[in-house]
């Protein structure tokens, strides 16, 4: 037997509610929104009722006097019961940020503009001795610890990605995040994209163990998203003392995302090419992450062009290409 327009009606409120619709509002015109049967339903017609019969009233009863009423017990007060939350809150030490505890942040919420690294912290005057430098930065990974400062720390991270490099190098990389071989490995671009960036650094003449890499965020973020502002941010406190230790003389930003944080700027990349900056006491380049130039190798010479700047900077020279054997 089909189910009468009723009980169809009452059928599709309730799979309104099963996803959570409870609001419901009845339009102009229902046919925007409900199939054709429900539609019937409400622009049916009642049935007609048949007339009623006349009926004669009783004859009237001589009035007595009312009973009296019973006594009213006043029932006591019952306390209000607050509604629970729809989603339980995460625990406290799972947003917390230091030296400052704050609330869960928003995720989906528009990133604000940050603070450059300058602005965070004012840079050091004392500069560490080299010799003084390993120690210095081995401090600072202690310090980090197994990190729970910021989502991160939960979203399957094997390990932490603290830097390579030689601590008293003249010449910083400062990438996005960890991928998955380096949250496998716990070192700084080993992947493909870190196979491109040890070829950039030949390139330049130089060594990967005489340059220093390191990353804004020392935990890989899942599926290998953007480091959302609130991990970023928590994050940046530990590159800070890292920059501050190496006090390396340029300092080139990978990306759009290394460049908005340390820079504190929020520009496209394109825009923010091509000029110099500073942070840190050191001078910034920004130019392409070799993940980028991976997808678009067209952009390869471009980035050859921000690295020659760097290399004019600091003085150094390609090295020579061996002639083609005869």
């Amino acid at each position: 037997m089909s189910a009468s327009p009723e009980q169809q009606l009452r059928a599709y409120v309730d799979y309104l509610r099963d996803l959570g619709i409870y609001d419901l509002y009845r339009r102009d015109d229902p046919a925007t929104v409900l199939p054709e049967s429900l539609r019937a339903a409400l622009s049916a017609k009642p049935a007609s009722v048949p007339a009623a019969r006349a009926v004669t009233p009783p004859a009237p009863t001589p009035a007595r006097s009312p009973a009296p009423p019973p006594p009213v017990r006043t029932a006591p007060p019952v306390a209000s019961c607050p509604t629970p939350p729809l989603v339980a809150s995460p625990p406290p030490d799972y947003f917390s940020l230091d030296p400052v505890t704050s609330s869960a942040p928003d995720l989906g919420a528009p990133m604000p503009k940050p603070k450059s690294f300058d602005a965070l912290v004012p840079v050091p005057t004392r500069v560490i001795p080299a010799a003084e430098r390993p120690a210095a930065l081995e401090s600072v990974r202690t310090e980090i610890g197994d990190c729970t400062r910021c989502p991160l720390a939960y979203g399957g991270r094997h390990k932490i990605v603290f830097a390579d490099g030689d601590p008293s190098a003249r010449l910083m990389f400062v990438g996005e995040g960890p991928g998955a071989d380096e949250d496998a490995q716990g070192l700084p671009f080993v992947g493909k994209a870190g196979q491109l960036l040890n070829n950039m650094i030949m390139a330049m003449g130089l060594k990967r163990e005489e340059v220093y890499i390191a990353n804004i965020v020392k935990c890989r973020p899942p599926a290998n998203r953007t480091p959302e502002y609130v991990e970023a941010t928590t994050c940046s406190q530990f590159l800070i003392q890292q920059i501050d230790i190496v006090r390396p003389e340029v300092i080139v930003a990978l990306g759009g995302t290394a460049a908005t944080y340390l820079l504190g700027v929020k520009q496209s990349l394109a825009s923010l090419r091509g000029h110099w900056y500073s942070s840190r006491g050191a001078k910034v380049a920004v130019t392409y992450h070799p993940a980028f130039l991976l997808r678009d190798p067209r952009q390869k010479g471009e980035a050859w062009k921000d690295l020659q700047r760097v290399m004019a900077e600091l003085g150094l020279k390609a090295p020579a290409r061996p002639s083609p054997s005869t």
